[in-house]
């Protein structure tokens, strides 16, 4: 009979953390974090119509042109807080050495 050997416990975050590094599905559940910081940072959910995130830029299309100009008044102070959020995220993984994860907020 072999008996197996003891391992150091690893919290379950960060065993989700490595299982959606890994997996397929790892890339989908990012963008879906992003895009939901966003919707909570913002509080613009129901008005954006697309988002598209890569290399660090964040592109949002809004249907109202008032709550653009809204928003595009306080692009920083959204960028921050989307940032903020996804960082407490304990399910979003990101190589903090690449610095912010939305480095420029484009809203059209």
């Amino acid at each position: 009979m072999t008996r197996m050997s003891r391992k150091s416990a690893v919290p379950l975050e960060e065993v989700l953390r490595q299982m959606l590094q890994s997996s397929p599905i790892g890339r989908e559940h990012k963008l879906y974090r992003i895009y939901q910081a966003w919707d909570d940072a913002s509080g613009a959910g129901p008005y954006t119509l697309r988002r598209f995130w890569r290399d660090g830029k964040l592109y949002i299309t809004l249907s109202s042109s008032v709550v653009r100009t809204q928003l595009m008044m306080q692009q920083d102070l959204l960028r921050e807080k989307v940032n903020a959020r996804l960082v407490a995220d304990p399910l979003f993984y990101w190589d903090e050495a690449a610095g912010d994860v939305v480095k420029e907020l484009i809203l059209k």
